[in-house]
């Protein structure tokens, strides 16, 4: 089965593990770049800008390391 090329709100914040409300955000600022389609102006997002945005991110967070700029703590921990 060949993997779809456009994917819903749902569908990304599934993979991305965050809620639809902050892929809704990400699209808004137009850090991932999505269309919307159809009388209703849905929300699809290109599967290949999914794994370009996930590539930035992953560049920023190195980034950020290196200058020491992560906090010491998870936010989503509550263990910590």
């Amino acid at each position: 089965m060949t993997a779809k090329r456009f994917l819903d709100l749902k569908a990304v914040s599934d993979e991305l593990a965050v809620t639809k409300a902050q892929v809704y955000t990400i699209l808004k600022n137009g850090d991932l770049p999505a269309i919307q389609v159809g009388p209703k102006k849905v929300w699809r997002i290109e599967r290949t800008k999914l794994e370009e945005y996930i590539e930035r991110r992953y560049a920023a967070t190195r980034e950020a390391v290196e200058r020491g700029d992560v906090p010491d703590e998870d936010p989503e921990d509550p263990e910590d």
